[in-house]
Order: C-alpha cells, then structure tokens, then sequence
C-alpha cells in the first residue's frame, strides 16, 4: 500500500502515524509526503490522518521504492565531480579494464578530454573463460583512484561479489553491478547497506520488471542512489552484434521509476563501428548519461578490445553526443 499525504499535511502527523504502524509490525518507507506500508491492503487512520491523505493504492508493483508511486521526483545522485539524473547528460569512459597505472592515467586524460566526469576500469573482472584476464584486483584500484584524482574526475568500477564491498568501497565513488550479477541477490543487500551510489546493470535476459526488482534490494536495505543501465539482452541475432540494444526500456524505465538511466552502447554493440551510432541514437532516448569504452590499442586489450573506440574516434563520438544534447535542450 502507498499514502500519499497532503502536502499542507504535518511531518509530525505523518511521522506518528508511521511509528504506529511501526510498532503493530508493518515494514514502513516514506519519501516526503508518500508513505509504502509493505504488504498491507488495508490500515486504520485517525480522523486527523483521514483529512491529511491525498490518495491511496493498493495496486503497488512489487518495486515499491522504486516506483514513482512511491517517489515522484527524479533521484539525483551527486558525486564530487559528476552530477547523475539531473539536467546535465553525464558521461562515463575508460576502458574496460586496468591494466597499468601508466594506461590507466593516460586513458583518464582522453577520457576527461571529451567531457567525461566518471572514470571507468574494472580492476576484478567476471569473463566468460577462468582462464582469461581476471584484473588487476587492490593495485588496479589503486591506479585508477589516482588517475581520476589526477584528471579531477569520479570513479565507477564494478564489484564482484559481496566479500568485495569493503574493500572497493574504499577506492571508488560508484558502484557497478555488472549484467551478470544483476541478480546476485546478496551482492545486492551488500552495497545497499553502504551509502555508496551503485549503477546496476540490466542482466542479459532481464526483463524491465527483473531489473527494478534488482534494484528493489538495494533500496530495501537502504541505499536509495541507484541508477540503472541499458546495456543491451540477448535475442535472436547475436552474429553481428553482441546483443539487442533496448533503447525502448529508456522511456519505459524513466516513466515507471525515478532512477536516472545511463546506456553503454559498448557492451550493446560489441563493435567499435557501431557505437557512435548507438551512442547518438542513445542520447536522443534522453537517457541521463552514457558509459563507453576506449582504449588507444584495441587490439592489445586485455579485455574486450573489439568494441573499445579510440582516442580519436570517441573524441568524435562526444562531439556528436553533446551536439545532440544541446539541440534536444533547446526544443
């Protein structure tokens, strides 16, 4: 059930009646004047709560908190250097994984260089094969921490597994759960009892539904700074590209939830030729931000080099997506 009080409607009448409901054993959440009552279909209000309530609903989806039902406003994550889901599209770059401190720095300046505000890098890296690249681990951290304080840019790296959170928690300023993790359930409530922002990634064959469930856990145990990212699934055809970008689940989640989404025509594609493309028609979705992947020798990456673009080519590809940006501001 979610009550939307009045906004003329006291904190402290909302704030009481919610301790009430407390202490008969009913799992409570309030953003302002919305309140979810988890599981319940019917509640007893005073004659003073009745005047305050606005409007009730029993026909909440199974993602309470990350539903607009429950919170109207657009979350907005604010970092040191970065600003997600507000009026500014935020870009996010780097390559996919560290491989020196000396790469990673340089990467970072090409990154920054095209108005990249997030540093990205895996330093614990899930691959298909065990015997391929597994990352850097703590050194990898390390580097990339130093190279986004020496470019004056945020970090965003991906966690792994739950037995990571501390650690990696004390190197970047995201959290990302990559696709396959999207329902490592205990990952989850991990980083949702940090107060350290997490990008989840929808999984490979994740509906819309799947995904805001998956961020379900991390709200529910009280980490609200979640964004979501369209990385594209896999359907039918996966011999010319790595999987289907979704870009309809971009309007479908920003009318559904309040988290900011951010695409990766990277991971979509899986081919450097068609990223800018995506990456434009991406940014015409209206998605919050991007994340891309770049890399000077592609074809000595240590991971995923076949759709990283080079420095020149992601130069370009910004100058487009801000081109973009602009014009879609100004209608």
């Amino acid at each position: 059930m979610i009550i939307q009080f009045k906004a003329a409607t006291s904190k402290s009448l909302i704030q009481d009646f919610c301790e009430r409901q407390r202490q008969a054993g009913v799992v409570v959440y309030q953003s302002a004047q919305h309140v979810a009552l988890i599981g319940l279909k019917e509640v007893t209000l005073t004659a003073a709560e009745q005047t305050g309530v606005d409007s009730m609903t029993t026909d909440e989806p199974s993602y309470v908190l990350s539903s607009r039902l429950f919170q109207p406003e657009n979350t907005i994550i604010q970092l040191p250097h970065s600003t997600i889901g507000g009026e500014q599209f935020t870009m996010m770059a780097g390559p996919c994984s560290v491989e020196s401190a000396e790469h990673i720095l340089a990467m970072a300046k090409v990154a920054k260089e095209g108005g990249a505000t997030l540093l990205r890098g895996g330093a614990y890296k899930p691959r298909t094969s065990p015997y391929s690249f597994q990352g850097m681990g703590e050194a990898g951290l390390k580097a990339l921490r130093q190279a986004a304080d020496a470019t004056g840019m945020d970090v965003i790296t991906e966690v792994m597994d739950e037995t990571h959170v501390a650690l990696i928690a004390q190197y970047t300023d995201v959290f990302q759960i990559g696709a396959r993790n999207m329902q490592n359930f205990s990952l989850l409530k991990a980083v949702g009892q940090t107060n350290i922002p997490v990008a989840l990634k929808r999984g490979l064959a994740a509906t819309v539904d799947d995904l805001l469930n998956a961020a379900e856990y991390i709200a529910a145990n009280g980490n609200h700074q979640i964004m979501l990212l369209e990385r594209g699934i896999r359907t039918f055809d996966n011999q010319y590209t790595r999987n289907t970008f979704d870009l309809n689940a971009v309007p479908v989640l920003q009318k559904l939830s309040h988290y900011p989404v951010v695409v990766d025509p990277s991971h979509a594609t899986g081919e450097w030729d068609l990223v800018t493309p995506m990456a434009r028609a991406g940014v015409a979705t209206g998605a919050s931000g991007m994340m891309v992947e770049i890399h000077d020798h592609p074809e000595a990456a240590f991971s995923d080099g076949p759709q990283a673009l080079k420095p020149a080519t992601y130069l370009e590809m910004c100058r487009q997506i801000w081109a973009i940006d602009q014009l879609m501001r100004s209608w």
